[in-house]
């Protein structure tokens, strides 16, 4: 009984760990693309041509709780006051891909 009730647990801790979400990993190189065809017109260098307050800097993005890449890709995805949601428009790699550029270029300064 024991020895069953162990294969049991065991099939059940692998089914869990198959099944979860995938982390997400952007490409920021691929993401630079996407940034320039949907994101340039705003956020151009950087910058918040909309609001000048919340620029994609780092310590902006530190100081508004946008610092992760899950922060942005929610951001991307469902959008936020002036900015539009992304969802539907790029999809789910897109979306992480930009993300991940902006995290990048964030560190490097823009």
């Amino acid at each position: 009984m024991k020895k069953l009730l162990s294969w049991i647990i065991a099939a059940i801790a692998i089914l869990s760990f198959s099944l979860s979400t995938p982390a997400l990993a952007g490409d920021a190189g691929a993401g630079a693309g996407v940034f320039s065809a949907n994101c340039a017109a705003c956020h151009a260098g950087g910058k918040n041509l909309v609001n000048p307050t919340k620029t994609l800097s780092k310590a902006d993005l530190e100081k508004y709780g946008m610092n992760t890449l899950e922060a942005i890709v929610t951001q991307v995805s469902n959008g936020k006051a002036a900015m539009p949601r992304f969802l539907g428009k790029l999809n789910d790699q897109q979306i992480e891909d930009v993300s991940a550029y902006v995290l990048e270029q964030a560190e490097k300064g823009w």
